[in-house]
């Protein structure tokens, strides 16, 4: 008799990111984009606990998860594990970090959501491993994401919560801004070389050890 095996997808790794004063590489996180209307949000904010904004270009959060609004009925779901923001800024300084994504949790947050979207018109898909996402904080962090980004990041213009997908010099992202210094920057993991690359560029005018904050090729 053979026994049928499980599919079991590779980990994969997050790109090599050296912590430093302005940057930081969040720790891994679950990452779902959802598609769906009115009625598929209500029936999916008791099962993820977040709710999803009505005014665009918002984020909310509530503990270890946030739902950013990206487009009419279009939201990134992010959720961390308890603890593990707090536990990457006490690191921050350390030397390289490669985060791994949980494929388990992801799973079983993927199905709670699926179970509470049963019957509902809607699309979600976990691209956990498509993307990771770093942090840039202090007082030049706009200034230097200024440098390849083309939106205005004055506070005024861009305030706390505001969230949008846009691009850094040629690469996708999405910009969440989490205080009125600090930026949650959404990157895919092709683009880890070439977004770090250039922030560090940028920032070596303000912070002259940041050449070591790229990550790894």
């Amino acid at each position: 008799m053979v026994e049928s095996a499980a599919v079991k997808l590779a980990p994969r790794r997050g790109p090599a990111v050296k912590n430093t004063e302005w940057l930081t590489l969040l720790p891994p996180a679950s990452r779902f984009a959802f598609h769906g209307d009115a009625t598929a949000r209500a029936a999916l904010r008791a099962a993820w606990g977040v709710p999803f904004s009505e005014e665009p270009l918002r984020a909310h959060t509530v503990a270890s998860r946030a739902s950013l609004w990206l487009g009419p009925d279009e939201y990134l779901l992010l959720d961390w594990a308890p603890g593990a923001r707090a536990t990457s800024e006490a690191s921050a300084g350390a030397s390289e970090r490669t985060p791994q994504t949980p494929p388990a949790a992801a799973d079983a947050i993927f199905g709670t959501l699926e179970s509470a979207l049963a019957g509902i018109p809607h699309g979600l898909v976990d691209i956990s491993h498509r993307q990771f996402a770093i942090e840039l904080t202090g007082s030049h962090a706009a200034t230097i994401l200024s440098g390849a980004c083309p939106l205005d990041l004055d506070l005024a213009e861009f305030p706390i919560g505001m969230c949008t997908r846009t691009v850094f010099a040629k690469a996708d992202i999405v910009l969440w801004r989490t205080g009125a210094t600090t930026f949650h920057v959404e990157v895919w993991r092709s683009f880890a070389s070439y977004v770090t690359g250039i922030l560090a560029e940028i920032a070596t005018e303000f912070h002259p050890s940041s050449s070591g904050a790229s990550a790894a090729r």
